[in-house]
């Protein structure tokens, strides 16, 4: 893998670990909103070729893939029920959907992006501190 593979793949990385950690904070802060309903990314994995050249330059990077977020899905699991008769937003029964957000859930999610995306940063350093040793290598 060259260089700008490596980069492009932890650039993609950090772009998609940013947007699921923007779809578990839009998760935390609607976990009280009546008829919200939690979301998830969906990530999918990407070849890392930009153009036809860079497919035929190299065929030791044919597997090298990085990320990328291709929609965001809500969770098709059913709400909470909250008796609350006087809300605006309650059945005839007097109950309320809320959302299924479980806070300790998406705290976790969150700690967990939160390292893939220091793992990535770490990467992009790492790629970035070879190329700075081979220029000076090449003095």
């Amino acid at each position: 893998m060259d260089f700008f593979s490596s980069m492009r793949v932890s650039a993609s990385g950090l772009d998609a670990e940013m947007k699921r950690m923007n779809t578990i904070s839009s998760n935390i802060a609607n976990a009280e909103t009546a008829g919200y309903k939690r979301k998830d990314p969906l990530i999918e994995s990407q070849t890392d070729r930009e153009n036809f050249g860079e497919i035929l330059q190299n065929k030791l990077d044919e597997d090298v893939q990085g990320v990328q977020v291709t929609g965001i899905q809500e969770d098709p699991r059913a709400p909470r029920m909250v008796y609350n008769p006087t809300d605006p937003h309650a059945n005839s029964d007097g109950y309320v959907a809320m959302p299924n957000v479980n806070t300790v859930e998406e705290m976790a999610n969150m700690i967990s992006a939160q390292r893939s995306y220091e793992s990535d940063i770490t990467a992009m350093n790492a790629a970035k501190q070879m190329a700075q040793k081979a220029l000076e290598i090449g003095r």
